[in-house]
């Protein structure tokens, strides 16, 4: 007898009543007032009886969650206070703390601050029994994986968290079929992740000891669960799709406590919902079985930054590169980002696949060149370079170390595993706290020839207000045919499919905690500077006008999130959480279904 099987035995006759009750509870409640959720101060907040039930039934594994940050409160200058805001910027600190997440908090929007209590699962009988009792108890529940939420999905105070992070494992597959699918799909290599695992710890498995390649995101310790249902982008999307395009099967528990697989063949509907719908909203993933493919010969970068010497020769830089970009980078061998910022500064930072570094080098050669040929113009912050590196050896930690040194940042704790490492630029957001954060899809209509002058003009309006950055793996315009195809059937908004890049505008301030004696972030300057981004978005918005924007990475603010994120897609994806949530178990800001709940996700406001 399979696990399922076992637990469905184990959990069906409590779950069916319960299930049913509660939904008869919150319709009469909702004739007399709005169904609400309980908190501890509350009468009918379990007792403490029931969660050493709960501890006993994960193994031991439940834990009252306390938040380190008290060492702060009670001294905010003592040394224990120092250490803990150093290892605030070590995101492994982080995601092994089960009180943090990756980032503090927005302003005026969220706060990181710990749950009462969480279930630290191992396997998906523990998910199963918190999925359990949080629906038994009318409790507000949270999932957390590797934390990275910049919109502060996986946090939520007054809660019962479901902490993935153990739940890590790795195992390749050369022959995987999915389950059900015997009849219609041939085996193929794949790779399946527990729920808790990183993506650096994933592409170490995959590609340096397997010599594969599994499309993942860039920041290699955000959690792979969480990227996978968001969409998820990667320095090669433009090639191998988004990660929920690779996605080929998945476990999960949903609000009825039952463990499912969802793929193409079984629970077809559920799968299609998990591929980019947003995780959080339709159950709690504890596995994924990602598609892997063959590794080009090399992984590379071209870097450099340009400073111009007047706004008429970088509004000329601009120009130049936009035309550059359309006629040379509009393909599936480019990826990654470039950033136009205030002070008249341009920087480059694009990755490659399957060139080599003199294909590279002679691509980028005439654009270089033109640079070259205005010196009274033009001079070099960061003199051009490009590197390329076997493909096998792009997240291998040992290679990295040797060759790239200041390229990554390790892990800095005593007896922390030498396979922790993460990429030196991705230091500035470990723990930040963000002022605001805007993304649009620019569509690939902007790169022909008469709107080329009119897409320059918008990127230099905007940059001289704040830094844009162009993120051109994150739009599957010019990308492979297989990669668009793969993408077309996901849940995400079909705009990504004809956008170039997502522009994104952002702000943030080092780990800053709101009424944290003297961590405390400066609020004022904050919503200053949101609304500088707003402004200098708003120069994107008017060229791109209803253009969507990304799940994982948008406005905490967003209007008319639905068609952002979704667009013609949310129907679907709505009745998709009614038939696997009808009593709103699972709720995360600007998820699906989520406007039937008041913002903290406590109080049912309305039945769709």
């Amino acid at each position: 007898m399979n696990r399922r099987s076992l637990l469905r035995q184990a959990t069906a006759a409590a779950v069916l009543p319960v299930v049913f009750g509660s939904l008869h509870l919150a319709a009469a409640q909702g004739n007399a007032s709005a169904f609400r959720r309980v908190r501890p101060s509350d009468p009918a907040w379990p007792d403490q009886r029931m969660w050493e039930r709960l501890n006993r039934e994960v193994g031991g594994r439940l834990i009252k969650v306390e938040t380190p940050l008290s060492v702060c409160r009670n001294a905010p200058d003592g040394a224990s206070c120092g250490d803990l805001f150093k290892e605030l910027k070590n995101p492994y600190y982080i995601g092994d703390n089960v009180a943090l997440t990756q980032t503090a908090g927005w302003v005026d929007a969220w706060e990181s601050q710990p749950s009462v209590y969480a279930v630290a699962a191992e396997t998906a009988s523990d998910v199963v029994a918190a999925v359990n009792f949080a629906r038994d108890n009318n409790l507000r529940l949270v999932v957390k994986g590797g934390g990275h939420s910049y919109l502060g999905r996986s946090n939520a105070p007054d809660s019962l968290l479901i902490w993935t992070r153990r739940i890590n494992a790795v195992a390749l597959h050369d022959d995987f079929v999915a389950e059900g699918c015997a009849a219609q799909q041939p085996p193929q290599p794949a790779v399946s992740v527990g729920a808790g695992a990183i993506w650096m710890h994933t592409y170490n498995a995959v590609t340096t000891e397997g010599g594969r390649y599994v499309q993942g995101g860039g920041c290699g310790t955000v959690g792979v669960a969480g990227l996978v249902q968001a969409g998820g982008f990667g320095s090669f999307s433009k090639n191998f799709g988004t990660a929920a395009a690779g996605l080929l099967e998945a476990e999960i528990v949903t609000a009825d406590g039952e463990v499912r697989i969802a793929n193409a063949c079984t629970n077809p509907d559920l799968f299609w919902g998990l591929k980019g719908g947003g995780g959080g909203s339709l159950g709690v993933v504890t596995r994924l079985t990602l598609k892997t493919h063959e590794l080009p010969s090399f992984f590379g970068a071209v870097s450099a930054t340009i400073h111009a010497f007047s706004e008429t020769a970088f509004r000329e830089l601009v120009d130049h590169f936009v035309d550059f970009y359309a006629d040379n980078l509009l393909n599936p061998h480019w990826d990654q980002i470039v950033n136009i910022r205030p002070g008249n500064r341009l920087e480059i930072r694009m990755a490659f696949q399957d060139l080599d570094r003199q294909q590279a080098e002679a691509l980028w050669q005439p654009f270089f060149h033109w640079v070259n040929g205005s010196p009274q113009d033009f001079t070099y912050q960061l003199t051009p370079r490009t590197i390329a590196v076997p493909a096998r050896n792009l997240w291998d930690p040992v290679f990295l170390k040797t060759h790239f040194s200041s390229a990554v940042l390790s892990d800095d704790r005593p007896g922390a595993s030498n396979d922790n490492i993460f990429w030196s630029g991705n230091l500035a957001e470990v723990g930040h706290f963000i002022s605001g954060y805007e993304s649009l899809w620019l569509p690939a209509s902007l790169l022909q020839s008469g709107r080329r002058g009119a897409l320059a003009d918008a990127l230099f309006a905007a940059g001289k207000q704040w830094p844009v950055e162009l993120h051109f793996q994150k739009g599957l315009a010019g990308g492979s045919e297989d990669a668009v195809s793969a993408t077309k059937d996901t849940a995400m908004n079909p705009d990504v499919l004809d956008a170039f890049a997502l522009a994104i505008i952002g702000g943030e301030d080092p780990p800053a905690f709101p009424g944290l004696p003297g961590h405390q972030p400066d609020l004022e300057a904050d919503r200053k500077h949101a609304r500088q981004i707003g402004k200098a978005m708003s120069e994107l918005k008017r060229l791109a006008p209803g253009a969507g924007s990304y799940f994982a990475e948008s406005d905490f603010f967003e209007p008319n999130w639905q068609t952002s994120y979704w667009g013609p897609n949310y129907p679907r994806l709505l009745s998709i959480k009614k038939k696997y949530d009808p009593g709103g178990l699972f709720f995360v800001h600007h998820g699906v279904g989520s406007e039937e709940w008041s913002a903290d996700g406590f109080t049912r406001l309305s039945r769709g």
